[in-house]
C-alpha cells in the first residue's frame, strides 16, 4: 500500500530543524506558567471564549473544558457543557478524574483538555498532536508536567493537546442499567477528539490533520478507538507507546468483575443502581478489590466488548478495516518490566536459577512451561543472568507480545506501519533499569529535564530526543516518520519485521528478539483483563 504523504500540504511545510535549531526552541520555552496578563491570548471554542497565556514561544491554554460534569451522567455517555459568553481563565490545569494514589485535585468534573499552540488564532493549519495519558485505565491525567507539550509544539511548529477523561469504575464499570458504562470513558476520549475537530482551527491547527498518540494506557485505549464505528475520520495518524489493547474485556467477564466491585461496596448485583446517588470517594475506596479472574491482580477496569461503543475486538480476529488506511508508529522499550515489576520486587534483580521457573510462572501472564523459556534464553542469550532472563522474558511475553500482534495484523492487511523498540538506557542507579516503561515519554516531548523522566547519556539523549520527536512530528504532518536526522526507516512487513532501535547508535534491525518472538507464538496470546 502507498504510504498518503502530503496529507497536510496544505498547512505549513515541515520545519528541518537541526538539533541546534531543536534545542534553542526547547530552550525558549519555560517549565512553569504565569498569571494571565493584559495582552495573554483569547480563543472563542465552540463552548465559549477562553484566555490563556503566553509562555516565550508558545501560547498555553490549560483546563479547557470539552465536557460536561460527569457526576451528573454517571456510567452514561459525556455531554457537552453549556455554552458561556464571559471569557473563561484557562491557566490552571482541570482536575483529575476520581482515582486512588496521589493525583491532584480528583473530581468528577474533570473533562478538561490542554492545548499548546505556535500561534493562537486560525490559518495555521498545523498538525494537531493528541496525546492520551496512561496509568492503565486506572489513574493519570494529562496535566502531568511530563506532558507539557510546550517544547513539542515550538520545535515542530504543531499544536499538541493533552485531556483528562473518566477511569477506572467510573469510566469502565460495566452496569446492565447503564449501557453505555463499559466504555465511558472512551466516549469521554471521542467527547474530546470531537471538540477537536471543531476547535482546533481557532488554536492554529487544521482539523483534517489529527495525530493521536499515547503511552502505556492512552496506547491500549487508542488502539481501542482504532477499531470503534464511531471515531472514523476524527484522527489520521496514530503512535501507541507501550501501549496495546488487542481484544476487549467480554461482557460475562466485564460483569463479574462489576459483582467483585459491588461486593467492596456490600451491594447486591440488583442494587447496582444505587451506585448513581453514592459519594465518589467511597467508590475510590473499592478499587482496591481483588480481581474475581486473578486474586493475585488487583481489579482490572478496561474497554468492553459491548456492541455499541465496540462491536468488534479492537485487533482480533485481524486488525480493524477501519484503520487501515492510517498511518501507524507502535514502540516498546527493551526492559518495560524493569520498573513494572522489579521496583515492588527487588529481589527479582538477584534471582537464582531454581527459583527462576516459578518467578516467570507468576509474571509472564502467559500460559507457556516456564522450563521451555529458560532453556530458551539460556541457549538464546548465555551471557544473561537469572535476573536478566527474567525481565527480558516478562517483558517479551507480557509486555512486547500485544505489539507483535497488532503489527503482525496490520502488516498482513497492507496498512502503513512502522515498529521502533527504544534500548537507550536510564541512567539512574548506574544503568540498573536499562530502558524501562515510561522511558520513551521524555524524549517523545523533549522534557528530559522533568520529573519523571529517565534520561540516558547526556549526549545520546539529546539526539535520540530529537530523533523520535521528529518522527512523531513527520507522521503527524507527512504520514510517514521518516525524516532527515535518523536512518531511513521502512515500513514493518512480515516476515523481516524491519524495527528501529532507539539507543547509542539508532539503527534498523530484522526481526529484533526473533527467537523470544518465536518462542511466545507458540501459545495464543490472551490479553490480561479480557
Amino acid at each position: 500500500m502507498e504510504v498518503p504523504r502530503g496529507r497536510c500540504a496544505s498547512g505549513r511545510q515541515a520545519m528541518h530543524l537541526t538539533r541546534r535549531h531543536m534545542l534553542a526552541a526547547m530552550a525558549a520555552v519555560p517549565l512553569a506558567g504565569r498569571a494571565a496578563a493584559a495582552g495573554d491570548p483569547v480563543v472563542v471554542t465552540s463552548h465559549g471564549p477562553v484566555r490563556g497565556l503566553r509562555e516565550s514561544c508558545v501560547f498555553v491554554f490549560r483546563g479547557v473544558r470539552y465536557g460536561a460534569d460527569t457526576a451528573l451522567t454517571r456510567f452514561a455517555k459525556p455531554t457537552r457543557p453549556e455554552t458561556w459568553t464571559e471569557i473563561v481563565p484557562a491557566t490552571e490545569y482541570g482536575a483529575s478524574a476520581p482515582q486512588r494514589g496521589g493525583e491532584a485535585a480528583q473530581s468528577e468534573d474533570c473533562l478538561f483538555l490542554n492545548v499548546w499552540t505556535p500561534e493562537a488564532g486560525e490559518g495555521g493549519r498545523r498538525p494537531v498532536m493528541v496525546y492520551i495519558h496512561g496509568g492503565a485505565y486506572n489513574s493519570g491525567s494529562g496535566s502531568d508536567f511530563l506532558y507539557d507539550g510546550a517544547r513539542l509544539a515550538a520545535a515542530g511548529d504543531v499544536v499538541v493537546i493533552t485531556l483528562n477523561h473518566r477511569l477506572n469504575a467510573f469510566g469502565y464499570l460495566y452496569l446492565d442499567p447503564f449501557p453505555d458504562s463499559g466504555n465511558a470513558g472512551q466516549w469521554d476520549i471521542f467527547l474530546a477528539l470531537e471538540w477537536v475537530r471543531e476547535n482546533a482551527a481557532a488554536f492554529g491547527g487544521d482539523p483534517a490533520c489529527v495525530m493521536v498518540f499515547g503511552q502505556s494506557g492512552g496506547g491500549a485505549k487508542i488502539a481501542t478507538l482504532m477499531a470503534a464505528p464511531a471515531t472514523a475520520g476524527l484522527f489520521h495518524s496514530v503512535a501507541t507507546m507501550s501501549g496495546q489493547q488487542v481484544t476487549a474485556s467480554g461482557p460475562l467477564n466485564a460483569a463479574r468483575r462489576t459483582r467483585a466491585f459491588l461486593a467492596a461496596l456490600k451491594l447486591k448485583p440488583e442494587e447496582a443502581g444505587r451506585l448513581v446517588e453514592m459519594p465518589a470517594a467511597r467508590m475510590v475506596e473499592a478499587l482496591g478489590a481483588r480481581d474475581p479472574l486473578d486474586e493475585t491482580q488487583g481489579l482490572y477496569f478496561g474497554p468492553v466488548l459491548d456492541g455499541r461503543l465496540l462491536t468488534r475486538h479492537p485487533f482480533w480476529p485481524d486488525a480493524p478495516a477501519q484503520s487501515a488506511r492510517i498511518p501507524m508508529i507502535l514502540g516498546n522499550t527493551r526492559d518495560e518490566t524493569r520498573t513494572l515489576i522489579g521496583r515492588r520486587e527487588l529481589e527479582m534483580f538477584d534471582l537464582g536459577w531454581d527459583a527462576l521457573p516459578a518467578a516467570l510462572a507468576r509474571h509472564m501472564r502467559t500460559d507457556i512451561d516456564p522450563a521451555l523459556v529458560v532453556a530458551t534464553y539460556r541457549v538464546a542469550y548465555p551471557e544473561y543472568s537469572p535476573g536478566e532472563v527474567f525481565f527480558a522474558a516478562t517483558t517479551a511475553g507480557r509486555s512486547w507480545r500485544g505489539q507483535v500482534e497488532e503489527a503482525d495484523a496490520r502488516a498482513r492487511q497492507g496498512a502503513p506501519t512502522w515498529v521502533y523498540r527504544f534500548d537507550l538506557p536510564w541512567t539512574d542507579d548506574g544503568g540498573r533499569w536499562g530502558a524501562p516503561h515510561t522511558a520513551d515519554i521524555g524524549y517523545a516531548f523533549g522534557n528530559l529535564d522533568r520529573a519523571g523522566a529517565m534520561p540516558g547519556e547526556a549526549e545520546a539523549a539529546r539526539r535520540v530526543s530529537d530523533q523520535l520527536m521528529q518522527a512523531f512530528i513527520s507522521l503527524a504532518r507527512t504520514g510517514t516518520p521518516e525524516h532527515s536526522g535518523m536512518p531511513r526507516w521502512p515500513q514493518y512487513r512480515i516476515p523481516a519485521r524491519e524495527t528501529m532501535i532507539f539507543d547509542a547508535e539508532t539503527r534498523v534491525e530484522r526481526d529484533p528478539r526473533g527467537v523470544e518472538r518465536a518462542l511466545f507464538a507458540t501459545v495464543p496470546f490472551i490479553q490480561w483483563g479480557t
